[in-house]
Parts: structure tokens; sequence; C-alpha cells
């Protein structure tokens, strides 16, 4: 395959054939991310992709599940999305599942009618970035997106039928504003009620901006405490059904499975973790990076 770039798919999507249909992030700005920070957002000829498709099928007898990339596929107009779909239906009439990452605020520039359309031409799930509930760490990360648009963006995807994985960051309020940052991130969680989360703790890709402010002491880095604490409160106060993907290779704790049945087993992890951390609280999280 003739991928350019950096390319990166969510870790539930390990199994996945992956075909690239955009290159980078239409918005990449967001100062904790470097994933597409080689490219510029552009959309890529049908052709190419067409090719890429008829391609695999030649290496592949038998596809199950297939991954878009880059960045925010959603991004590009719908009906060359129907196109794509229409050439990936043809060609793998076998395939049950075809995920994309999207924004949220790529599904608030779709009507609910196109994204309709995307969902019957076989748009089975999408993975979007939420990163925090909190206005002011919104700003701060340049995010670009307000939580207002958030939970319209999650409305129109849940209007469509499109299944959603939100994503957010343990830490990302870093020491000095970790309660705010876990409590809006929760309260809005409660309020759009994705299908799946996916939460991680922090880590800081070499090269952002993120970076900088931590060496120029601009963001202060939560402890190990901090993010268990987090985790501990979201457990706590999370009150829909939905599948819990906390096994990211960053996180202290390592938990999946669907609420609330799994609930009560999480929260008891997390607060035997907490007691075994609870006299080293000043230990900073450490992480690698993606």
């Amino acid at each position: 395959m003739n991928y350019q770039g950096k390319v990166y798919r969510p870790w539930a999507e390990a199994k996945s054939i992956l075909i690239q249909i955009t290159l980078g992030c239409s918005a990449n700005t967001c100062t904790f991310c470097s994933m597409f920070d080689d490219k510029r957002f552009k959309v890529r000829e049908l052709e190419d992709v067409f090719n890429d498709i008829e391609r695999l099928r030649h290496y592949y007898s038998h596809i199950d599940s297939i991954f878009l990339i880059d960045g925010n596929v959603m991004a590009a107009r719908t009906d060359y999305l129907l196109k794509v779909f229409d050439k990936l239906r043809s060609t793998f009439p076998e395939c049950s599942k075809v995920s994309m990452y999207s924004g949220l605020n790529d599904f608030r520039r779709k009507s609910v009618a196109e994204l309709k359309e995307l969902k019957d031409a076989g748009l089975t799930m999408t993975y979007s970035g939420l990163e925090s509930g909190d206005r002011q760490v919104l700003d701060k990360i340049k995010k670009n997106m307000s939580p207002e648009q958030a939970i319209k963006g999650m409305q129109m995807a849940k209007e469509a039928g499109i299944q959603t994985l939100l994503s957010f960051i343990f830490g990302l309020g870093g020491k000095e504003r970790s309660h705010e940052h876990i409590a809006a991130t929760t309260d809005l969680l409660n309020q759009m009620q994705p299908d799946e989360i996916a939460p991680m703790a922090l880590a800081i890709q070499p090269g952002t901006v993120l970076e900088q402010e931590v060496k120029r002491g601009e963001f202060i880095m939560p402890t190990e405490l901090q993010i268990l604490q987090e985790e501990q409160y979201l457990l706590n106060h999370l009150d829909f059904n939905t599948f819990y993907w906390g096994d990211h290779g960053n996180n202290i704790v390592s938990l999946k499975g669907a609420l609330p049945d799994c609930q009560a087993g999480f929260l008891a992890k997390v607060n035997s973790a907490i007691d075994v951390r609870s006299q080293a609280e000043d230990r900073v999280i450490q992480t690698f990076s993606w």
C-alpha cells in the first residue's frame, strides 16, 4: 500500500485493513497532538483510492473489517465518500465493518440526511476525540470546539444511527485543573451518551506545543494519584450504558468491558490502585508517546 506519512489507527482496530482516504487532519491545531505534523490535509484522488482498494482485493481473499485513515475522513465531501463506500461494497461484499475517524465538528458540517446516507452506504462506526468537557481546557489545547458543539455533533450522529466511540484524556487539565477537567468531562459524557468511550492517560508527544509548555513550566504534569482519582470520579458518576475501552497502554489500570455491568468491579480496581499509591501522591505520571 502506498501510505503517505505516519499512519495511525485506534487500538481497537488492530485487525482491520487500513485504507488511506485523506492525508492528515483538517484541523491539526491541538497542542497535545503531533500525529499529522508531517503532512497537510488533503483528500486523495478517487482513482488512487480505488487502485488501493483493488490492490487489497488481490492480497486478501476475505476481509472482515476496514478502517479508513487519516485523521478525520468525515471531513471529505459526502458525494466523494459515497463513491468510496460503493467501491468498498462492490469489492469486499463480505466485509461487515467499515470505520473511520471523525471530528464531532465534522458531523455538524454535514446534514443528518447526509450522515444517514453514509450509514446506509456501509459506515458502521466512527471514532471521535472529545479530549475534555471543560471549556477552559478545550480552549487551552486549541481544540476549536465548544461543549455545545460537541453535544450537537453527537446528537446528529445518533440521529443518523452512526455508532460512535469518544476518546478523552485523563490529566489533560494538568495538575492544577484536574478536578475541573474530569468533572466537566464526565458531565458532558452523561449528556452525550456515546455508544463507546475510550479514556487514556496523558502522554506528552515530542515536538508538540504542549511539550514546550511543560518545559517552560506553563503546564504542570498531573501525578499518578490524580490520574487515578480522575478515573475514580468518572466511574463514580457515569450513568449511562456504554462500552469502556480503558485498556490503552498508558493507562495505570487496564479496564475493558460494558457499563454499568462492569462499573463496580472497575471502580474496585481503581480504588485498590489508589490505595497502593496513596503514599506517593507527588509522583508525576510516566507515559510513552503514541
